[in-house]
């Protein structure tokens, strides 16, 4: 019965009523994805899904076309109500798309986010006429939070609250306190420094009672914190250590001693989110000169052994502290310069004799992908503004090598922040193997940092049995878990490693095949055809061949098959890539992004679907565009890749960020093959 009662409610939910009027959708020019499954996560799979269906339908490639993907469908919760935007992504022709849409269903509405953004589907809701929101109506409730503002984030651009609002959320707290519900509400009221003491003790009462041990899992708890420390309540202290480390951006905001002290003890004991905040309070109270408090903090940080890591988040502290100083004096500066100058100024700190050596590694890393930038910058300049900044790139060049020799990048970081540099290993110089096998040695180098490391080096043919045999202990406990790398440059650490006993013909290569062959963990399955790549023969090529015809969701298969494939027969991979175009049962899509992806097989891409923020992908297209030895069609097929990269379309999102003169390059080489 209950079943019954819940597939009645769906039926007249959000998603039914939305997913109703979306079938509707379609025209000439004109394409509605499916609602989507998990298989569609992100907005790479939406575009590989509507390559799939163009070529299902014979639909012409250039058709523009909406979608929805599994990230955006959790604005449904599980009974289909609508609990916040549903983000409709798109591509080809924005105004085709916008017209295709219309004004959306009935009791929704659609805004438009221009050309740059999603769509944005939410309910049409009520206000009274003070602009308030009937209480019950959750959906008008959250759309006047949104509009308020609930979190610090938002400090400096929330709007006063007229008396009506004001008296409406504080009536919200006056019930029994449901911290679920409430969350938005003190959140509003704080911004504005207006919860009262009352509200406050209640609400801190009963998240220590609901959320007892486990203060941070409480999302609203930064508006106690704030209340607390702004009210001057004893009670802050041991709520801020309860909290840890998410607390330290809310101390810097009440900077008194006490606070120092605590985020110094964060900080130290590793915390490197807590850095900044130890450097704002420190500037408050003691060092206001944002040179001389890094270079203090950066000294004890060294005294107490804090990681480089450490270091490059008290960089970060720095530069933003100078940039904010150069924008608080020249407030009419457009957002390009104020990039400029903050390139400039990391370019500066790198040989700034007043900061440490360890500050100024951390300079040198921050600075590597914004020399070309200063220089351009330096062009437009003039007097001696032009010569400061071409004397701090020359100093810069100067010191690199030094600098940097012996270091490389946070292997812990988030995986998109590796990806961004991939371009600068695509050559391996003596400094860089060294690194990269010094951290493959070291048994603190985590999963993450050894699929990195291992791929880079196996790549480039530089791995050799002493990483076998330092990371062989490693396998069975720490290597063969789940790893996800469909969005990366590397494979599964234990995929690679696999690779590598067999090429190197070690006895090793016998457990791990046989590892690799049992039917459990299910999440190796995939993963196993990709080891054929090691010491490939044609019985291998013939196993891996079938999967790929067989249709089956490729993970890396089609990619693998073209460098075995390239390898037996002694050939560069592009030809046997370009071979497969047309062929019967090989999803041309995904053979596109192979293509481009093995055009240098020293370091071939990886990454599941074309990546239109990376040097490395725009780097690649171009010379299958440009290789003499491809067809016209093969060629054709990176020129399309290179028309659909960001490097003119969306030009700030490429990482690390171009420069005018990159850009214009890029549209010079577009144009000349129009």
């Amino acid at each position: 019965m209950v079943v019954l009662v819940g597939l009645k409610a769906q039926r007249h939910s959000d998603l039914s009523r939305i997913t109703a009027w979306w079938r509707t959708l379609g025209g000439t020019g004109f394409l509605a994805l499916p609602p989507p499954t998990r298989s569609r996560y992100t907005q790479s799979d939406g575009h590989e899904d509507a390559a799939e269906l163009f070529a299902a339908r014979s639909l012409a490639t250039g058709t523009s076309f909406a979608y929805w993907h599994w990230q955006s469908h959790s604005a449904f919760d599980r009974t289909g109500t609508l609990t916040g935007e549903l983000y409709l992504h798109w591509g080809g022709d924005h105004a085709t798309v916008a017209a295709g849409l219309g004004e959306g269903p009935d009791g929704y509405r659609i805004t438009d986010s221009g050309p740059r953004g999603a769509f944005r589907l939410d309910r049409v809701t009520r206000q009274d006429a003070d602009g308030l929101p009937d209480p019950q109506d959750e959906a008008g409730v959250r759309q006047f939070l949104a509009r308020l503002g609930t979190t610090r984030h938002h400090h400096g651009s929330s709007a006063p609250l007229t008396g009506p609002e004001e008296r409406w959320l504080h009536d919200r707290l006056a019930t029994p306190v449901e911290l679920r519900r409430v969350a938005g509400f003190a959140g509003a009221l704080e911004l504005r420094g207006a919860l009262t003491p009352d509200e406050t003790s209640r609400l801190l009462s009963a998240w220590q009672e609901e959320y007892a041990g486990r203060l941070s899992a409480w999302p609203g708890w930064w508006p106690v914190l704030n209340a607390l420390l702004r009210q001057e309540r004893e009670e802050a202290w041991d709520t801020a250590a309860a909290l840890g480390p998410d607390a330290a951006g809310t101390l810097a905001e009440h900077p008194s001693p006490q606070a120092l002290a605590t985020v110094r003890t964060m900080a130290l004991a590793g915390h490197d989110s807590a850095v900044p905040a130890w450097f704002h309070t420190y500037r408050a109270l003691h060092e206001p000169d944002p040179h001389q408090a890094a270079r203090t903090l950066s000294e004890q940080l060294t005294a107490h052994e804090a990681a480089p890591t450490a270091q490059a988040a008290l960089l970060t502290a720095l530069r933003t502290a100078v940039t904010t100083n150069r924008r608080a004096a020249h407030p009419q500066e457009t957002h390009e310069a104020t990039q400029a100058f903050a390139a400039l100024t990391t370019v500066r700190l790198t040989t700034d004799d007043r900061l440490p050596r360890p500050l100024r590694v951390a300079a040198a890393h921050a600075a590597y992908d914004r020399l070309t930038l200063v220089r351009e910058e330096a062009a437009r300049l003039t007097g001696p503004e032009a010569a400061d900044a071409l004397a701090a790139a020359d100093r810069y060049e100067a010191a690199r090598d030094d600098l940097l020799a012996g270091t490389g990048p946070d292997l812990t970081s988030y995986e998109g922040a590796l990806g961004d540099l991939w371009h600068r290993y695509r050559t391996l110089s003596p400094a860089d193997i060294r690194w990269l096998r010094d951290r493959l040695a070291d048994p603190a180098t985590g999963v993450q940092g050894i699929a990195f490391c291992l791929e880079l080096l196996h790549a480039h043919g530089e791995a050799t049995e002493t990483e076998l045999l330092a990371l062989l202990p490693r396998w069975k406990k720490e290597l063969a878990k789940q790893y996800r790398t469909t969005y990366t440059e590397w494979r599964h650490p234990l995929v690679t490693l696999t690779c590598l006993a067999q090429d190197l013909a070690h006895p090793a290569a016998a457990d791990l095949l046989a590892w690799w062959a049992k039917s459990k963990p299910l999440w190796k399955s995939p993963l196993r055809l990709l080891t054929h790549l090691g010491a490939p023969d044609e019985t291998r090529a013939a196993e891996l061949w079938k999967f790929v015809a067989s249709g089956a969701h490729d993970t890396g298969h089609l990619m693998t098959w073209v460098l075995l494939r390239a390898r037996l027969d002694g050939t560069h991979p592009l030809l046997v890539a370009e071979r497969l175009i047309g062929e019967p049962g090989i999803r041309q899509y995904v053979l596109h992004r192979v293509l481009i992806g093995v055009a240098d097989p020293a370091q071939p891409l990886w990454h599941y679907a074309f990546d239109p923020r990376s040097h490395s992908w725009w780097r690649r297209a171009q010379e299958v565009a440009d290789d003499p030895r491809l067809s016209a069609e093969a060629r054709a097929i990176g020129l399309k890749a290179a028309r659909e990269h960001y490097v003119l379309r969306h030009p700030d999102q490429v990482r690390p960020p171009l420069t005018a003169g990159e850009v214009n390059e890029a549209r010079t080489w577009l144009d000349a093959r129009a």
